[in-house]
């Protein structure tokens, strides 16, 4: 393909000299006169190891050139790829001058071009800013329409200063945000010489993974560096811990515990993270990342009730007690204090739960469960039909195998509130689980179906998705 790249600083020159190895005519074009002498020089304007090698054998086959007329690129390529910065306003929030000016200088180019032209954002933006902000100046300098006279799409790149090469030829994954199936296309066809997985999504989805990305990437530094605080003022090397740590790639290093749903609860987690800060508040450490996970935790306790609030309706069924399926244990679920806050409010409860019974409890957790809900037995119900029958609003707390089927069983005016995803129309065709969390927001109507093709009624909602 004849490829235009707008913006010759890191990410457009590695993507630059990494396409035209594929075999792709690429033209980089910037407005630094200096970078456009160096590229057309065969040396890379980025310090990165092995890029200078590249750029210069590129430029020796006539496979990478360098401009500083945008229009003319735009008018001699298929594609065009915007690599330009997004630095930080003062406040914290992207500066997208750079982008408006390159979607403008593309636009007017589209203009007077004939042919079918795709525009793809590589910068890292948040999401909504490829619809919101680049189409509409795409449009209004070009005269045309996204989707029908012109392409669009945001591709996120994942390259690493000091592996940047390495990690565009070996990535976990290419993420391709399209406008419409066109799109994708082109811009999936750039990558035929790179073996990885295409994820193909809309346009805001994978803006927002690179944020995703760089955050846990952040947060992984900060628990690492908080961790081995702790571990010194311990007189345990922090380092050897975190070794141990990673080892375990069944739940610390894997999908277990990082899908959205609902809150964290147990035996286990609330009481040793108490634990962990008050050992750290004896010692006088300083940790705010790891003494940020009840309050938001509890926050997120929070917006179930107010999804449940924001109904209106008064009679709710719980689907769910322990905090989580294939348990008895309602220590410290996070059902609990929804269950409490709901009830104190005047609102109309029934649970059920397949596993259960507040009467068998024993120890520790009959206790619990005595101590915040003394009431509870009059809330139970024998069975998940009673339950979804009765309720004007159900709310799905755990990811009871059970509670797949619920869509199928509610009237056309009963809300049914999913905290988990256990009950999403994709995921009821497929094994899910606790840990198996995912999901978009939508309402379903009666004209919608399952993956089995049953009819589902009723007003859907997720809490993440």
């Amino acid at each position: 393909m004849k490829v235009s790249i707008f913006g010759l600083g890191y990410v457009g020159c590695v993507s630059a000299a990494c396409l035209a190895q594929d075999g792709h005519d690429v033209i980089g074009v910037d407005v630094n006169p200096h970078k456009v002498e160096q590229i057309r020089a065969g040396r890379s304007p980025i310090i990165e190891p092995g890029l200078d090698e590249l750029v210069q054998r590129m430029v020796a086959e006539e496979r990478l050139h360098a401009t500083l007329e945008g229009q003319q690129a735009v008018l001699e390529s298929d594609i065009s790829l915007i690599c330009v910065g997004t630095p930080s306003n003062s406040n914290g929030s992207l500066k997208l001058d750079y982008i408006e000016n390159v979607s403008r200088e593309i636009g007017q180019a589209l203009a007077v071009k004939e042919d079918y032209h795709v525009v793809v954002v590589r910068s890292t933006v948040l999401p909504g800013t490829v619809r919101e902000r680049v189409l509409p100046v795409l449009e209004a300098a070009s005269g045309k329409r996204a989707g029908v006279d012109f392409g669009l799409s945001m591709n996120p790149e994942f390259l690493r200063e000091g592996s940047a090469i390495a990690d565009y030829y070996a990535p976990s994954q290419i993420v391709i945000g399209e406008l419409d199936e066109p799109s994708g296309d082109a811009v999936e066809a750039l990558y035929q010489a790179v073996d990885a997985p295409v994820v193909r999504v809309d346009l805001e989805t994978a803006e927002m993974v690179k944020y995703v990305n760089n955050a846990f990437h952040a947060l992984k530094v900060v628990f690492a560096n908080e961790v081995g605080s702790l571990c010194k003022l311990h007189g345990i090397d922090g380092q050897k811990v975190m070794e141990i740590f990673v080892q375990d790639r069944q739940l610390n290093i894997s999908p277990a515990y990082l899908r959205p749903g609902f809150a964290f609860g147990g035996s286990c987690l609330p009481k040793d993270v108490r634990a962990l800060l008050y050992r750290a508040k004896e010692r006088d450490a300083e940790i705010p990342v790891l003494s940020a996970i009840l309050a938001s935790n509890e926050q997120h306790i929070q917006r179930g009730i107010r999804m449940v609030e924001a109904t209106g309706r008064k009679r709710i069924g719980i689907l769910g007690l322990s905090f989580k399926s294939h348990t008895d244990d309602v220590r410290e679920s996070p059902v609990v204090p929804l269950i409490e806050t709901l009830v104190g409010r005047g609102y109309e409860l029934a649970v059920f739960d397949e596993i259960v019974e507040p009467d068998k409890l024993i120890g520790a957790n009959r206790s619990f469960l005595e101590r915040e809900i003394p009431h509870i037995a009059s809330l139970m119900r024998p069975s998940l039909e009673e339950v979804v029958r009765w309720a004007e609003v159900v709310v799905v707390t755990n990811g009871s195998p059970a509670f797949r089927q619920v869509p199928e069983m509610l009237e056309e005016d009963q809300i049914l509130i999913d905290l988990v995803g256990v009950a999403r129309p994709d995921n009821r065709s497929s094994q899910s689980s606790q840990n198996g969390r995912n999901g978009h927001s939508g309402q379903l109507d009666h004209s919608q179906e399952n993956g089995q093709g049953s009819p589902v009624r009723g007003k859907y909602e997720g809490i993440c998705w």
